[in-house]
């Protein structure tokens, strides 16, 4: 497994090990739990509940409690913050240091799931599969079964969980915007069964509803299309530096290039004029749904 990347100051492309994420094994966890229970610690200290630390440390309670519990890495400023308010002499900090590993992750995705912790847009688009954002656990647990070389059952019931996990980024991030272009066949081909997939549909046109999220399809007859060289993501991060990420069979790509960049942001403007509208997306899903 290489890392070409190690910094935001990488300068085009860092390749990570098994960039499609659905084969390497993910590496058990450590110290989540500890990290959680020094940050609940030092806030009873503080005579703090959960809702009165959330707004000062700038977080949902709902991320402050997945992070005393040891279900989530904390966001990236998550632990400066916290020592600060709860004037911990600098327990939390050290404490943050050891959070190196996380459960159901592989180490290649990790890098881009602390950015999307803390980003303010967050652009999909898919060619190959239903990101897994936007997944249902039946239809995630399709994609993991299917792998080869097969996986352990308790392999698949950790990846699961912390798909599942991340998937609260759409509720967590009300001021994150979320954009996503999938393609019709995605859909079409009824991956995992019919069930599944009507499920699914059900799903995203639930999340379609939220405010900070933007779903558009791209019909699957078209003439002109600017997303032929394959799937891709687009984020920007709180002091306004785009990244992107290039997904595929056994290498992910991190890009930080400046023209690559723009290269790629040219295309998905192109894309999402080039898909059905929000209006028209639903009305397909719903289509989809009835036939089914």
């Amino acid at each position: 497994m290489t890392h070409g990347t190690d910094s935001m100051d990488s300068p085009v492309y860092g390749t990570f090990g098994n960039g499609s994420g659905r084969s390497p094994e993910p590496e058990p966890q450590y110290s989540l739990k500890m990290f959680g229970e020094v940050v609940k610690t030092f806030r009873k200290r503080a005579r703090l509940t959960q809702e009165q630390f959330a707004p000062l440390v700038g977080y949902s309670p709902e991320t402050v409690a997945s992070v005393e519990q040891g279900r989530r890495l904390p966001p990236p400023d998550f632990a400066e913050r916290a020592d600060s308010i709860l004037d911990a002499f600098g327990v939390i900090l050290a404490a943050a240091k050891h959070l190196t590993r996380r459960k159901g992750l592989a180490s290649w995705f990790r890098q881009w799931a602390e950015l999307e912790l803390s980003a303010l847009s967050l652009y999909t688009y898919e060619c190959r599969l239903i990101p897994g954002l936007l997944q249902t656990a039946a239809y995630a647990r399709t994609l993991f079964a299917d792998q080869l070389p097969p996986l352990a059952d308790e392999q698949i019931e950790a990846q699961l969980a912390a798909r599942l996990e991340r998937q609260r980024l759409l509720r967590d991030r009300p001021n994150t915007a979320f954009s996503f272009i999938l393609e019709e066949h995605l859909f079409l081909r009824d991956l995992g069964g019919e069930e599944v997939t009507r499920e699914l549909l059900d799903h995203i046109l639930d999340l379609s509803e939220l405010r900070n999220v933007n779903i558009q399809i791209m019909p699957l007859v078209l003439h002109h299309h600017a997303g032929l060289d394959g799937p891709m993501q687009l984020l920007e991060t709180p002091d306004h530096q785009w990244f992107g990420y290039l997904e595929g069979q056994k290498y992910g790509q991190f890009v930080s290039d400046p023209g690559v960049i723009s290269a790629l942001q040219m295309r998905c403007a192109n894309m999402r004029s080039q898909a059905l509208s929000l209006d028209d997306s639903k009305s397909l899903m719903r289509r989809m749904r009835g036939a089914r």
